[in-house]
């Protein structure tokens, strides 16, 4: 069955070229072929460490093995986890060099063998262990669904991590109810964006958000009260609330463990999902990890006992790919999908990049500069001064060292997911 997958693919290519409105890319995007070797363009990350580390190199195209689909790629999604994954800021990194992404959308292009209730054609989106920034993924079909017919596929690459992410940590961990209050911090960004939605279907739940000024406007009907995250927010969150929140979802750690932990409510829970105050520059710094680590409140069992509360952390990757939740996940999505029909909730984009655009677009959450997801859009024309400092490539992304503009430890402001 994948032989006959790969025959189809030109095909198949032809159909998704002709469904965009567009004649075969030539030299900026679909298939090439050198000898009998089908190839496609891919991001690569060369080793750890800054933006200059990533380049858009042609690699081998993937095809399914048993139990996989293979998926023409249209778009991907772009997360605070890439960045992380980028420094070598994470747990047992993988070995460089290795293409980024978690996820991503497009159309079936082949099917590996035992695969069913998938066909030629379909429009999906999808969890990548990793290799989703590319023009052809493979991955299993317990991480593929299938979207809406209504739904883009931009939005469908930014539906899984975030949706899903918000889902299970107010319903699954939080157990929110009726008349509940939450904290999210980030409230600007793909995951806070997605708790505001969600909290909007159950009745009557308070949302008290930190974000970025400059957001404020764009974002504050979809949030209660919303402060600046520089602000003291715990006396603003007290000051209208003295109890506290029965929520809170925290992306930030460091200092910021206390400060959610001193505003839960007798049986709240705290949920940490992130750590994004770790990374404070473009590269990794011993540093920042050390200094947030350090100030984060040490939580004793028997405080917790005698206040009722609860702590918990929520990690959607090692759910998925390390602790076999599968299955979990998909009845997840599908509340989520039926959700999106009712037209209660809706992914927030920000932005369409180009594979060439990476390094921008990664600077843009460096820079807080988000409202909602970033997408890397595989069909998009690079401008061209963007796409002369991305698209040098060479084998297997191997590249020469670019030591301009990549000062040790060159700090930036902290990146907010």
């Amino acid at each position: 069955m994948a032989k006959e997958g790969v025959e189809k693919a030109e095909e198949t290519q032809q159909m998704i070229e002709k469904e965009a409105g567009k004649e075969p890319a030539e030299g900026g995007g679909g298939s090439h072929r050198l000898g009998d070797a089908q190839e496609m363009r891919a991001v690569v990350l060369a080793g750890f460490g800054g933006l200059n580390k990533l380049r858009v190199t042609r690699k081998a195209m993937p095809e399914p093995q048993d139990g996989e689909l293979k998926i023409r790629v249209k778009a991907c999604g772009l997360n605070f986890i890439d960045l992380m994954v980028r420094q070598g800021n994470i747990d047992n990194p993988p070995k460089t060099p290795l293409v980024p992404g978690f996820e991503c959308s497009g159309i079936v292009e082949a099917l590996g063998d035992s695969v069913k209730g998938y066909e030629i054609g379909d429009h999906v989106m999808a969890f990548v262990n990793y290799n989703a920034w590319a023009e052809v993924v493979c991955t299993p079909v317990e991480f593929v669904y299938k979207i809406p017919d209504d739904m883009s596929f931009s939005e469908a690459a930014a539906f899984p991590m975030n949706f899903v992410t918000a889902y299970m940590m107010l319903f699954e961990v939080a157990n929110l109810q009726e008349g509940m209050s939450v904290l999210v911090h980030s409230a600007g960004g793909g995951v806070g964006q997605a708790v505001a939605q969600l909290c909007s279907t159950v009745p009557n739940v308070t949302v008290f958000g930190t974000a970025s000024t400059f957001k404020h406007e764009a974002i504050k009907d979809s949030v209660t009260h919303l402060f600046d995250r520089n602000a003291d927010y715990v006396q603003e969150v007290k000051r209208i609330s003295a109890e506290g929140v029965d929520i809170v979802l925290d992306c930030l750690c460091g200092d910021n463990t206390g400060k959610g932990l001193s505003l839960l409510k007798p049986l709240g829970t705290y949920i940490l999902y992130g750590s994004s105050n770790m990374v404070t520059g473009e590269t990794k710094s011993f540093f920042s990890f050390a200094k947030s680590w350090w100030q984060v409140e040490k939580v004793n069992p028997i405080k917790l006992y005698e206040e009722n509360k609860v702590i918990a952390g929520f990690s959607l990757l090692n759910l998925l790919f390390k602790q076999g939740r599968a299955g979990l996940i998909r009845g997840v999505v599908d509340k989520l999908i039926g959700l999106y029909d009712q037209k209660k909730i809706k992914p927030v984009v920000d932005s369409l990049w180009a594979l060439e655009e990476v390094k921008e677009a990664m600077q843009r959450i460096h820079d807080r500069g988000n409202i909602g997801k970033l997408i890397l859009d595989v069909e998009k024309t690079p401008t061209p001064l963007m796409a002369n400092d991305s698209t040098e490539t060479s084998e297997a992304g191997e590249e020469e060292e670019d030591h301009e503009g990549d000062s040790e430890n060159k700090e930036r402001m902290p990146f907010i997911q």
